[in-house]
């Protein structure tokens, strides 16, 4: 049975005196016995012999052996009774006390039987318990040393031992107990010496866990910190996105008025900060929302095609810009994985990889690895040396770059990929070159093509005259609703707008039939965009195109928008609304074809 550890679970409340005298009695208790039970054999043997040799009278050592069997025994029940009540610090005076009280009853009898066992006239039988008692007084130093009241207690069978021998009168004797006169002080020094390495070690152990402990708590107190500054941002994303957005729409609609020369280049400026102000504000949230934990994936099958398409669609006007080929290579591979969480992924670094490239192109491609799929994307552009590869991935990092400006980010992009990726279960590699160019790997689990729901409604046709449309926009804020009506006016639209799905009801007598509806994802008094719309669309009767317009990010809130509508994240850049709006008015209603999760 291993002997129990006072210590434990008491550091904080214990003195380090007090821990280390605890421990000290328990390597005290903590031999198994084994040297009560050798003593106990040893001096039966030598009392045999004695006994034998006709140097000791059988009374005496029955006298003697029944001494030391009484001994041993309640020695061994004190032992047992110290493992059972497993003791806590604050008794380790009371049970140290108990053993010295046993060691100082070992020494009595040793000490009274000394006469006996010292056999008269025969100085070989002397000589043979003499070095019992000092080979016996060697092994104590590792096993009462822990303890310097039970080692002293121990070894005083010795002063009477030497006494005898001082006292015998003749020059061998006294020669002898000379000998062991110096000797004993060397005993003591051994002890001493043992006993303070053994304390220094348990002071520095104890001192160490206490200081463990501590950092784990300062830790967890961090730890705790973050977590809790995660959670505001993550739970606030969506009302502090909102004046940023009504920001970026105001602006928007300032672009369209015939503006002075010089006021024209403070509203480029304008737009230019909230784009920049955009993009870090973006990361920054989506950071909070991951490190706070509350994002988790929801795989379905899910077919690649689509979404490559639609990133590498809107990443297009980008790539032009700067003149490069953004190309994608078409697949019909489908894989299990959360659509919004792998959108994320696959857009940050396509994104990257049109950001860093600034001659050659882009390709976006599927392999099939046996049961995975490698979503792949290949550049030509600047390259990442070895020994920044696996940095990229961390908080903040930036690779250097001499044109870099000061709107080229907070280096979160690839931080938040590796996050994702790390939800998703999703394994990611980079091979690099500098120079060349990079391909980023992509490895999901592959599925089969999911089925396909029809919906039930007829498509609406589009506007005769798109640019005269008429654009439903539903938002709760009433700021919100001044900024759509001011941005959509200023591009020639009529507009109507509403707070929620019971007004815009009302009002649909008086107004027109919808060309467009725009609509905030997350209404008051718990309303839905998704639901808000599909009423919409049930009132007029065909399906109505519409966009989604959303400050969320939580994936449980996202998860089957994208199957059925745009999703526009606030705030949001007028650029990409006017496209938008533009593409869903000039074409056809939405697929009737939805794709089912």
């Amino acid at each position: 049975m291993a002997p129990p550890s006072p210590a434990t679970g008491l550091r904080d409340m214990a003195p380090l005196r007090d821990l280390v005298r605890a421990e000290q009695v328990r390597l005290l208790y903590g031999d198994g016995g084994m040297a009560l039970w050798s003593t106990l054999a040893v001096s039966g043997l030598l009392v045999t012999l004695l006994v034998w040799q006709r140097a000791m009278g059988l009374t005496a050592g029955g006298v003697f052996l029944g001494a030391m069997t009484l001994h041993t025994v309640a020695r061994v029940i004190l032992r047992s009774a110290y493992l059972r009540a497993r003791p806590g610090v604050e008794d380790w005076r009371r049970w140290a006390n108990l053993f010295v009280v046993g060691t100082v009853a070992g020494g009595l009898v040793w000490g009274a039987g000394l006469p006996w066992l010292m056999a008269s006239g025969r100085l070989d039988l002397q000589v043979l318990v003499t070095g019992v008692l000092v080979i016996g007084t060697y092994g104590i130093v590792s096993a009462a040393g822990a303890y310097l009241p039970a080692f002293y207690t121990f070894v005083t069978p010795i002063v009477p031992l030497i006494g005898w021998y001082l006292f015998q009168g003749d020059g061998l004797h006294i020669i002898c107990g000379a000998m062991l006169l110096l000797w004993a002080p060397t005993v003591a020094v051994i002890g001493q010496r043992y006993n303070r390495i053994l304390t220094e070690a348990l002071e520095l152990r104890f001192e160490k866990a206490a200081l463990a402990d501590d950092l784990q708590a300062q830790k967890h107190v961090a730890e705790q910190a973050n977590l809790a500054k995660s959670r505001f941002l993550a739970s606030a994303s969506h009302d502090l996105r909102q004046p940023v957005h009504a920001l970026a729409m105001f602006v928007g609609a300032l672009r369209s008025y015939d503006l002075q020369p010089r006021a024209a280049d403070l509203v480029e400026h304008m737009d230019a900060s909230i784009s920049g102000l955009d993009g870090l504000f973006a990361s920054l949230l989506d950071v909070s929302r991951l490190d706070a934990g509350v994002i988790e994936a929801k795989p379905v099958p899910l077919p690649l095609q689509p979404l490559l398409a639609r990133i590498c669609r809107d990443l297009a006007g980008e790539a032009d810009a700067k003149g490069i080929a953004l190309r994608l290579s078409p697949t019909s591979a489908s894989v299990h994985s959360d659509p919004i969480l792998l959108e994320r992924v696959m857009r940050n670094l396509i994104g990257n990889a049109v950001r860093y490239t600034d001659a050659g192109g882009v390709l976006v491609g599927v392999r099939a690895r046996g049961g995975e799929v490698s979503l792949e994307v290949w550049d030509t552009g600047r390259g990442i040396a070895p020994e920044q590869q696996d940095v990229v991935f961390e908080d903040f990092y930036q690779v250097a770059d001499p044109q870099r400006t000061g709107g080229a980010g907070l280096g979160l992009g690839l931080a938040i990929v590796r996050r994702l990726t790390g939800i998703l279960n999703h394994a990611l590699t980079l091979h690099s070159t500098p120079g060349r160019g990079s391909v980023f790997r992509l490895r999901a689990p592959r599925v089969a093509a999911p089925r396909v729901a029809t919906a039930v409604l007829p498509a609406a046709r589009p506007p005769a005259d798109p640019s005269q449309a008429f654009i439903l926009a539903i938002d709760d804020e009433a700021v919100i609703q001044i900024a759509m009506t001011e941005l959509l006016t200023s591009w020639g639209y009529r507009v109507g707008v509403a707070g929620g799905v019971e007004e815009a009801l009302s009002k649909l007598a008086g107004w027109p039939t919808p060309d467009l509806i725009i609509c905030d994802f997350r209404l008051a008094r718990g309303e839905s965009g998704l639901k808000t719309i599909a009423r919409l669309q049930a009132a007029v009767g065909a399906l109505v195109p519409a966009i989604l317009v959303t400050g969320e990010t939580a994936p449980d809130q996202l998860r089957g928008v994208m199957a059925g509508h745009p999703l526009l994240h606030k705030p949001l850049a007028p650029a990409r609304l006017r496209a938008a709006v533009a593409s869903l008015l000039a074409h056809a209603a939405p697929s009737a074809d939805v794709a089912a999760e």
